[in-house]
């Protein structure tokens, strides 16, 4: 918190602040407002409301001290900057950016706020350090709505792999050492990002949809008819990475792409061992690599999926209620400092104390629980219970009342 905390003017946000996250990284059943203020001690949640709507911070400007944070502490010469969108499912229209689109959390479509992330992954841990809200046409195309959000004048419709882009390239500028970038298919697919991670010769492994064209000096074939061309020879037994049940043993090929820019192309082609389904990775590198690197980056996109996990399981990344644009990059910018200090503690604990044998290494669920246990230890007092009780049931019965009242006009 010290490292952020000369981007607030005023020290009541700034300490609002440290009562969020540590709000966020409690054992809450549910982080919002009222439960955040109720755990820091406050009256009312209208402290923390205005920390997230009207007090004057930067978010950007704590996004780039968490980047600074996260790298500082996982540096390694192999990082690989991931990117993946999730959705947060919710109710109504008024949220910003929310309309009927498919989401990864739901697999299906739903009513659903998108945003892409940015994670830094390395052997020592992973954590995202950018993000940015997926606006949808039906939003950039009605000014009335978008001013309703607080969405600048300045934001037009972008397309996700045009964030992930605009993402890395803040993250490259800033210095961040990245030789490689990961991601599924919807970034795969899309020229301008492969063109552009080759323009900065950072090498990628995208995955691509199996009906993705590639040109072979036979001509251009899709992926799926290029792997039939293959011969039992191509394949090799690897590891994608060590998972919860051990190392991910697959079977994967490489052939070469035909391609005149500067550079190696490549499609690889990863097997499932035991069903035989196929996946498919368009990769480029400025130098020709071994099969083993581009398996190690594709077995790291999976740490992105980790990230999302443990940032909503612990640090309330998808529990926000809030439906302007400001507040949304606040409480999104705050929560991911949050599980990246679970991260950053997570991998010095496993560099300085790897523990006994007959345990496994500290996991940042255990590292929450401890924290809480040991360290935060907030006491509150029988009448600040019986206070909140009391303005959560007038607050209540204010809405009930709001709503029969409408309901009563529209009647």
């Amino acid at each position: 918190m010290g490292r952020i905390a000369g981007r607030f003017v005023r020290v009541e946000p700034r300490r609002r602040a440290r009562a969020f996250v540590l709000g966020l990284l409690s054992d809450l059943p549910r982080k919002n407002c009222w439960t955040l203020a109720e755990h820091a001690g406050d009256a009312t949640p209208y402290g923390l409301q205005h920390l997230l709507s009207r007090a004057k911070w930067d978010p950007d400007a704590v996004r780039d001290d968490l980047r600074g944070f996260v790298v500082e502490h996982l540096h390694d010469e192999d990082a690989v900057l991931v990117v993946d969108e999730t959705g947060d499912l919710k109710k109504g229209v008024h949220t910003v950016g929310v309309q009927r689109q498919y989401t990864g959390t739901a697999g299906r479509i739903e009513n659903s706020q998108v945003a892409v992330y940015l994670t830094y992954s390395t052997p020592l841990g992973h954590a995202a350090i950018d993000r940015e809200l997926y606006v949808p046409r039906s939003w950039t195309d009605d000014a009335a709505r978008c001013r309703a959000a607080g969405i600048p004048d300045a934001v037009g419709f972008t397309t996700k792999p045009a964030l992930a882009a605009r993402m890395i390239g803040r993250a490259l500028d800033a210095g961040v050492r990245a030789s490689w970038v990961a991601g599924d298919e919807i970034y795969g697919g899309n020229p301008h990002l492969r063109t552009e991670l080759e323009r900065r010769e950072i090498g990628y492994v995208l995955a691509v949809a199996r009906d993705h064209q590639i040109h072979t000096r036979a001509g251009k074939l899709r992926a799926d008819a290029l792997v039939k061309k293959l011969p039992n020879s191509a394949w090799q037994k690897l590891s994608a990475g060590a998972g919860t049940k051990g190392h991910r043993f697959y079977d994967w090929a490489l052939a070469d792409i035909a391609d005149d820019r500067p550079g190696h192309h490549q499609l690889l082609v990863r097997r499932t061992r035991r069903t035989g389904e196929l996946a498919f990775y368009r990769c480029y590198s400025a130098t020709r690599v071994a099969l083993s690197t581009l398996v190690r980056v594709a077995g790291r996109r999976w740490t992105v999926e980790e990230t999302f996990q443990s940032g909503k399981g612990l640090a309330g990344l998808d529990e926000h209620q809030v439906r302007r644009w400001t507040s949304w990059h606040r409480w999104v910018t705050l929560a991911m400092l949050a599980h990246a200090f679970l991260a950053v503690v997570r991998a010095d604990e496993h560099a300085r104390n790897p523990g006994p044998d007959k345990l496994i290494p500290l996991t940042c669920n255990e590292i929450q629980h401890l924290f809480n246990a040991l360290v935060i230890r907030l006491v509150h007092g029988a009448a600040h219970r019986l206070g909140w009780s009391h303005w959560r049931r007038h607050h209540q019965a204010r809405s009930q009342a709001s709503h029969y009242q409408r309901q009563a006009a529209q009647a």
